[in-house]
């Protein structure tokens, strides 16, 4: 993927909008479609992250599946 910038929150649909950030196990929505995923270290622990997108508004999210980090989670990445 291109290089992203982060977005204003203006261009977030209503379900994105309403998305917890920083916070594990919280829920994305339908109409975001995974993009790959990947494995990045986190000090001494190797972590899942994987991209998605949103097919309404088009922002690009990575959520961090971090086992040790309580406020891993959702993050906006920018949009296509």
């Amino acid at each position: 993927m291109s290089k992203t910038t982060p977005p204003a929150e203006d261009h977030l649909c209503a379900a994105c909008a309403g998305i917890q950030r920083n916070w594990r196990k919280a829920p994305g929505h339908a109409e975001l479609m995974q993009r790959g995923n990947r494995k990045e270290e986190r000090g001494a622990v190797q972590v899942t992250v994987t991209r998605y997108v949103c097919e309404q508004c088009g922002t690009v999210w990575d959520y961090e599946n971090n086992k040790q980090n309580q406020h891993a989670g959702w993050s906006v990445v920018g949009r296509v």
